[in-house]
């Protein structure tokens, strides 16, 4: 399904129905909102984990402007306007106090969603973001875990990003961000709609010098901040940061033996955890 929003054709599809028959009453059912990393990616690479979450909620995926399925003009990717449109895309679809889920860069656009609209979402949770990019954790844990080769090539695509060194960042480095393999053989990469150039151009122009930790005192919503110790683009002490700059609203969970999502190398920790966040 297809929402134009803010002069974007924003992609979404859903999981599970908002209005639950029970005996001679509908039952409204909170929504989750799903927001994939990357940018670049589609929201394919969050499923089909969080399908499991339509028993309770309604699941909703989308894929951000310029990313995926949808389409937006260039000007137009940043993290200001990525933010605005998960508050004008609830509002558009009557969607009321959202259980936010944000992934790698989708928990960027989450806090940052959640600090231009604090009375917004209900719940957030960050997975496996950053307030800001801390590139010397990144190389030293990229090195640690492929070797000074892996720890060199994140270093020179974070310090100069071009589609070149993309690619060789996704041949060597990528295979790092997971610490087990999914038993069908899948690849979350595989079915994914990629688009590097949205990468780039976010990585380029704004990631590098990004600071979001000053506001993010302004998250009023219970928020819980998850983190893969063995992470090696947004390492523990990302996660670290983001707790402590929102407060006594914020969790910190750090699950050993994990990498860049805590939901692929730990699913059935991490489920329970979330489930019994969302539900409160």
């Amino acid at each position: 399904m297809f929402l134009h929003l803010n002069g974007a054709r924003i992609f979404f599809d859903t999981v599970g129905p908002r209005l639950q028959p029970e005996g001679d009453h509908m039952v409204e059912r909170p929504t989750l909102l799903v927001l994939h990393g990357g940018p670049g990616f589609d929201h394919s690479t969050l499923r089909p984990y969080f399908d499991r979450f339509a028993d309770a909620f309604q699941v909703v995926f989308l894929d951000h402007r310029g990313c995926g399925r949808s389409d937006a003009p260039q000007n137009t990717w940043h993290l200001d306007q990525w933010a605005d449109d998960i508050a004008d895309f609830c509002t558009a679809l009557g969607i009321e106090k959202p259980l936010v889920f944000g992934q790698s860069f989708g928990g960027m656009v989450a806090m940052h969603y959640a600090a231009r609209h604090p009375d917004h979402p209900a719940r957030l949770i960050l997975s496996s973001t950053a307030a800001r990019f801390l590139l010397e954790d990144t190389v030293a844990k990229a090195t640690e875990l492929g070797g000074p080769e892996a720890g060199q090539i994140a270093h020179d695509f974070f310090s100069n990003p071009t589609l070149d060194g993309y690619k060789r960042y996704g041949e060597v480095c990528l295979p790092l961000y997971s610490r087990t393999i999914p038993t069908d053989g899948a690849s979350f990469r595989n079915r994914a709609i990629e688009k590097p150039e949205v990468n780039i151009h976010f990585f380029a122009n704004e990631m590098m010098g990004m600071d979001l930790r000053p506001q993010l005192a302004a998250i009023s919503c219970p928020t819980l901040v998850l983190g893969g110790v063995e992470d090696p683009v947004t390492p523990t002490r990302c996660s670290e940061e983001i707790a402590a700059a929102i407060g006594a609203n914020a969790r910190l969970e750090l699950f050993e033996n994990c990498g860049h999502g805590v939901h692929r190398d730990d699913p059935e920790g991490a489920e329970r955890m979330m489930r019994a966040f969302l539900t409160g």
